[in-house]
């Protein structure tokens, strides 16, 4: 049984991925800043520590060393000069005090700022001017042989007060490397703190980048990449594998979301497969009445045809031998006998023909429509001389179907638009083409009587008649009959709306696929 999650564990579960991101992306900047800090004071206190070591601690005790050398060499030249009373002794008593100047004026600005060394570098100075005073100024000053005599009586006096003033400069020179050993152990400690946190860095950037591309691995790319793998397995079929998610809550809910798209679809498709079923099962029905149908058709047709004769026959025997014996209105119901079974005739022979269409005629092959027009006129020449109907076209091409059939299709389409004729002038048909693709589009357009928009549907239905037997003769399969045969070669038909000088039928046909009359490549015929 699983453990209830806490208030943390809870918190984190409604993280995304964008959160994480976030959070250890400012985690990473905020230690990385602290130790950019830690390692840019240690760099600036090295700098500090360098140039107080380079610039004041270390000139200043190489100034106060020359000071001592000066003082030396002034009480040397001093000693020598009131010893012998040689004036050349006085020479390096002369360039130590010059030198003593220069030292003093370059010691006084590097130990402003250190109390000690000021208050050492003021009893030197006072010192050494005492000694001046008592000993320097007035030996140098004088003769050689008086040099000698005040030399002789300052003697004890000068060694003193030199004595006091080299213990001073001692003093000096002790602090000042005091604090000049202080520095450099100061400037080494800096040093190693800044190499210590720049390394310190290097290893956080190195670390967080592990750490971020391990969290990347496992919350991201690795759920990412088994979310996907499941996602392809369902893409290839296998709707079976569930699609369970990990890791950040965005990619969670993204794999959730997945599995209810796969859910549906499993649904989905469970509908499908059984809807196909079903209406496999239903096409099968159809497909077993409809042929159940035509054969019913061509049966009964067929087998009503012997009878029908007989009736024909026997009706019309007593119509020749009895005419004319009987009263009027006899002979009026014998010939409504005889046109009733003649019209029953023609009605099952057309209905013969047209249970016949894509049952024994399924001959598809390239057929000239140019010679199945030529014979079908042929059939058609009493009808066209006697209504004298003039008969233009274009050029044919071959198509793919069966000749047969087609030539049916062109027999009722002409005989309609003979039939149908206007009785105000003289009947004009045309026959026009058109190509687009592999598909060829016929138009048989007429001058007739026309059909009435609401019946332009209604005709292509099988005994659908328009107008009565009296008026035009026929049983209402042909346009019928010529649907289905257009429909069996895979093309379309229907009375063009936009044309109301007659009739225009334009169907579609199927190009054979070496059709001389294509065009090529130039668009030319």
């Amino acid at each position: 049984m699983k453990s209830k999650p806490s208030g943390v564990e809870r918190v984190f579960s409604g993280w995304t991925t964008h959160s994480w991101l976030r959070a250890g992306v400012t985690t990473t900047l905020l230690v990385l800043a602290a130790l950019g800090s830690l390692s840019t004071w240690a760099m600036v206190r090295t700098s500090d520590l360098t140039t107080e070591l380079t610039d004041r601690r270390s000139p200043a005790l190489i100034a106060s060393i020359q000071v001592e050398k000066a003082l030396v060499n002034q009480e040397t030249g001093l000693r020598g000069y009131g010893l012998t009373g040689n004036a050349e002794f006085l020479e390096p008593y002369t360039e130590g005090v010059a030198d003593e100047k220069d030292a003093l004026r370059s010691l006084r600005p590097l130990v402003k700022n250190d109390v000690q060394a000021q208050t050492d570098l003021d009893e030197i100075e006072r010192l050494s001017s005492r000694w001046k005073q008592r000993m320097g100024d007035p030996v140098s000053s004088v003769a050689p042989e008086e040099a000698v005599k005040l030399a002789s009586a300052r003697a004890s006096e000068g060694k003193r007060t030199f004595d006091l003033l080299r213990e001073a400069m001692e003093d000096q020179q002790t602090h000042l490397q005091a604090e000049r050993k202080a520095t450099t152990h100061a400037l080494r400690n800096s040093v190693t703190l800044r190499n210590w946190t720049l390394g310190i860095c290097a290893l956080v950037i190195v670390a967080v980048a592990g750490l971020m591309f391990e969290a990347l691995r496992r919350g991201v790319t690795g759920p990412l990449t088994r979310l996907g793998t499941a996602a392809r397995d369902v893409a290839e079929g296998r709707f079976d594998r569930s699609l369970d998610g990990a890791g950040p809550a965005d990619l969670r809910q993204l794999a959730d979301d997945l599995e209810s798209m796969r859910r549906r679809l499993v649904q989905e498709l469970e509908f499908t497969e059984s809807a196909r079923r079903r209406l496999d099962d239903q096409a099968a029905d159809l497909k077993r009445s409809n042929a159940e149908l035509e054969q019913f058709a061509y049966v009964a047709s067929h087998d009503l045809q012997e009878p029908l004769r007989k009736v024909s026959s026997f009706t019309q025997l007593l119509q020749r031998r009895y005419g004319g014996q009987l009263d009027e209105r006899a002979d009026q119901y014998i010939g409504f006998a005889v046109d009733g079974a003649n019209r029953m005739q023609k009605l099952i022979n057309d209905l013969l023909a047209f249970s016949r269409v894509g049952r024994l005629h399924n001959d598809h092959r390239p057929a000239d429509l140019d010679e199945i027009l030529e014979d079908t006129l042929g059939n058609l020449s009493v009808a066209v001389e006697e209504s004298g109907a003039e008969i233009t076209r274009d050029p044919l091409p071959t198509v793919l179907g069966d000749t047969a059939q087609l030539g049916m299709l062109w027999q009722n389409l002409l005989s309609n638009a003979i039939k149908f004729r206007s009785p105000d002038r003289t009947p004009r048909i045309n026959i026009s083409t058109s190509r687009t693709g592999d598909t060829w589009t016929f138009a048989v357009t007429d001058n007739g009587i026309g059909i009435a928009p609401e019946f332009q549907e209604k005709v292509f239905v099988i005994f659908q008649r328009l107008h009565t037997k009296d008026a035009y003769p026929g049983t209402g399969i042909g346009l019928a009959m010529c649907k289905k045969i257009v429909e069996f070669h895979g093309g379309t038909i229907k009375i063009d709306p936009e044309y109301t000088l007659g009739t225009r039928v334009v169907f579609t046909l199927p190009a054979a696929e070496t059709d001389p009359a294509a065009p090529d490549e130039a668009g030319q015929p």
